[in-house]
């Protein structure tokens, strides 16, 4: 019997980091702000987070599988690419941290 990894059932995801960025900035912003550092109080940081993860969030979101008040309904106007592309935008950001002196 020959096992194959989930990687080689499914296609790969990688997801327009542009396209991310296009749909985050009218979508998201708000909440999560421009560069994925939260605005709004509550609102996760999003930036330099796992693609996978993200993808995975938006996607629970968006059944019903994860509940939020505000990202229910944002999750539920977003198609498969829409996930893909900000997911992809998301994980691309890179996250520095300046240790206290």
């Amino acid at each position: 019997m020959l096992a194959l990894s989930g990687a080689l059932l499914e296609p790969a995801l990688a997801g327009d980091v542009a396209a991310g960025r296009a749909k985050a900035q009218t979508l998201c912003l708000h909440c999560h702000g421009v560069d994925g550092v939260a605005v709004l109080p509550g609102a996760a940081n999003l930036s330099g987070q796992q693609q996978d993860y993200l993808r995975e969030q938006l996607r629970a979101y968006r059944s019903g599988g994860r509940q939020s008040p505000h990202m229910s309904v944002v999750a539920k106007m977003l198609t498969d690419a829409d996930i893909e592309n900000l997911a992809a935008w998301y994980s691309s950001i890179k996250v520095s941290v300046e240790m206290p002196k």
